[in-house]
C-alpha cells in the first residue's frame, strides 16, 4: 500500500460539517491501518486517538502482554511521527531522558560543552512501563508534558511539534512497580484501561501472530496534518448544555464542593482539578470528530468520564475498606450531572 498523507483540514475551505467529515474519513483510514497490527481493542484505540487529537498525553494501564507497546509503536507509524522509546527501569536517570552536556575537545585543543539530545526530543515518546522507574526519574517528564520544553543547565529547549507522551503502566499491585505521583498523573489527558481480549479476538491474535508473515501498517498522517486536525478539534463548537454538564460533573466529584453527593463526601479524599474539565472538553470534541461529528454530545461526556477523571481522584481509606471504587463514584456523579 502506498503512503497516504491526508489533506490538511486547515486548508479545506467550505462547510465546517464537511470539513469534519473529511477529517473523520482520514481517521477511519488511520484506524484501518492500526487494525492491521492491533486486534480488537476498539475503545482503547479510540481513546488513545482522542488524547492525541486533543493535543494531550495518554496513560495506558494493563498487565504485560496486552499489546500496549505495540499499539504505541503502530500509532507512531500510522500518524507519521518521529518517535522514540524509553524503557523505564529502576536505574534510569533523568539525563537518560532529557539529555546532557558533555565536554568536547576540538581539533585545536579548545574545549567546550556540547548538549546531546535525549530521547525526549521527538514527536511521539513511548514511556514504556513508566511506573518501574524512581519518582525522581518520572518527574523528569513533568515540564516536557506540560510546557512542551525542557530546562537543562539553565537553558530552555523547545520540543518538536506536535509532542505527545504515550506511557504504558503495569498495575501497581505487580512487583517492582511504583505508583505515579499525583502531579504526574494529572499531566495525562486520559487514563486508558487495556483489558484482556475476548475469546474471538484472542483466537485471531493467536493465528495472525504465529505465522510466517506479519502485517505492516502504513502512514496515513504526518506531523503537519495532525496539527491541522488538532486545530479543527479546538475550533469545534460546544453547546451550553454540554459545557454545563462537564462543569457540573467535575465539581460534583470534589468532596468540599456544595454540589457533591453524600457518596463523594464520604468516599473521596481529593477530587479532580480544572485540568479534568479541560480534558473532558477537548476529548469530547475529539471523540465526536472520530465519529464523524463536528460538535460533541452528552454521550461523549459520559463515555469519557472515567478515562478523564479516574486518575485525578483518590478514595479515602474507609471507602477502600468498604469496597467502594472510583468507577462507582464517577458513575453516580455522571447520573447526577448528565442525567
Amino acid at each position: 500500500m502506498d503512503t497516504v498523507i491526508a489533506e490538511n483540514p486547515a486548508h479545506a475551505a467550505g462547510d465546517p460539517v464537511a470539513e469534519a467529515e473529511r477529517a473523520a474519513e482520514t481517521l477511519r483510514q488511520a484506524k484501518l491501518e492500526i487494525a492491521k497490527r492491533i486486534v480488537g481493542q476498539d475503545e482503547v484505540v479510540d481513546l488513545t486517538l482522542a488524547a492525541i487529537l486533543s493535543g494531550g498525553h495518554a496513560l495506558l494501564v494493563g498487565v504485560p502482554g496486552l499489546a500496549k507497546t505495540l499499539l504505541v509503536d503502530t500509532l507512531g507509524t500510522v500518524l507519521g511521527l518521529n518517535s522514540n522509546r524509553i524503557q523505564f527501569t529502576p536505574d534510569l536517570m533523568p539525563a537518560d531522558i532529557l539529555g546532557s552536556e558533555v565536554l568536547e575537545t576540538a581539533t585545536d585543543g579548545g574545549r567546550a560543552f556540547k548538549f546531546i539530545d535525549g530521547p525526549v526530543f521527538c514527536q511521539l515518546l513511548m514511556a514504556d512501563e513508566i511506573n518501574r522507574a524512581s519518582p525522581r526519574t518520572q518527574s523528569a517528564l513533568l515540564q516536557a508534558m506540560q510546557e512542551k520544553q525542557v530546562t537543562i543547565a539553565g537553558q530552555h529547549r523547545d520540543l518538536p511539534a506536535p509532542f505527545h507522551v504515550l506511557a504504558t503502566q503495569n498495575p501497581i499491585e505487580q512487583e517492582g512497580a511504583y505508583p505515579l505521583p499525583e502531579a504526574q498523573l494529572d499531566r495525562f489527558l486520559l487514563e486508558v484501561i487495556v483489558d484482556y481480549p475476548t475469546l474471538d479476538e484472542e483466537r485471531q491474535i493467536l493465528v495472525s501472530t504465529t505465522g510466517s508473515e506479519q502485517s505492516v501498517a502504513q502512514p496515513v498522517l504526518n506531523g503537519e496534518s495532525l496539527l491541522a486536525l488538532q486545530s479543527l478539534v479546538r475550533r469545534a463548537p460546544v453547546g451550553d448544555k454540554v459545557t454545563e454538564a462537564i462543569l457540573a460533573l467535575v465539581r460534583s466529584c470534589r468532596p468540599e464542593d456544595a454540589s457533591a453527593s453524600a457518596l463523594v463526601k464520604d468516599s473521596v479524599a481529593w477530587g479532580p482539578g480544572p485540568r479534568a474539565a479541560q480534558a473532558l472538553m477537548l476529548a469530547s470534541r475529539a471523540r465526536a470528530l472520530i465519529n464523524g461529528r463536528l460538535a460533541p454530545s452528552m454521550d461523549d461526556v459520559v463515555a469519557l468520564s472515567r478515562p478523564a477523571l479516574r486518575h485525578r481522584m483518590a478514595l479515602g481509606f474507609a471507602a477502600k475498606a468498604e469496597g467502594v471504587t472510583l468507577e462507582d463514584v464517577i458513575d453516580a456523579a455522571v447520573k447526577g450531572a448528565c442525567g
